[in-house]
């Protein structure tokens, strides 16, 4: 397990300090850069060097598969009456459940079944509210004022956002961007 090293707060950096810094971080960049292509490179030719072998054994493992599932579902009511999975020579096979979903009968779509379920089961329907938090951005410099106010009394609606415990926030964060076509040479 690799060290945790403790790190030390730097201040003071001069305006020289901070270009032979950014030269640094520039050329380090770069460098990444160039490592990275160079391993996407080597890792591109082996896969075209082995995509016909890749894909000749794929084929085989669907075929086999296609088989194994065909004897077990074929044989299933005796092979599988006690127990879900089968031990072979060469491993396992076996069916698995999976979790329970709902599903629409045929013909019928979920908008049908939620007309009939908001009559027939209302209890389940779900209702979702929440905070229309785009619209509150986009409107946050405009008025706003109830319906039972008049014209006159209308706020920023910044205000009323406030009064409801919501705030308008932009997070600044410190970026490096290198230019890459210097940093290259």
């Amino acid at each position: 397990m690799a060290k945790r090293v403790k790190k030390t707060i730097i201040t003071g950096i001069t305006a020289g300090e901070a270009e032979e810094a950014f030269a640094s971080y520039a050329k380090a960049d770069a460098q990444q850069t160039k490592i990275t292509a160079e391993i996407e490179l080597a890792c591109a030719k082996i896969r075209e060097k082995h995509q016909d072998q890749l894909a000749a054994l794929q084929q085989t493992k669907d075929e086999a598969f296609e088989r194994l599932q065909t004897y077990a579902v074929e044989n299933q009511s005796e092979l599988f009456a006690k127990r879900k999975s089968l031990e072979m020579t060469h491993g396992v096979i076996g069916f698995r459940t999976g979790q329970p979903k709902c599903k629409t009968a045929r013909g019928t779509t979920w908008a049908d079944a939620l007309e009939l379920v908001k009559d027939r089961l209302p209890n389940y329907v779900r209702t979702k509210e929440e905070v229309d938090k785009d619209r509150l951005l986009a409107d946050r410099n405009l008025p706003c004022r109830r319906d039972d106010e008049p014209e006159e009394a209308a706020r920023p609606l910044l205000h009323e956002m406030a009064l409801c415990g919501i705030l308008v926030v932009q997070e600044e964060s410190f970026f490096v961007e290198p230019k890459r076509e210097e940093a290259a040479s």
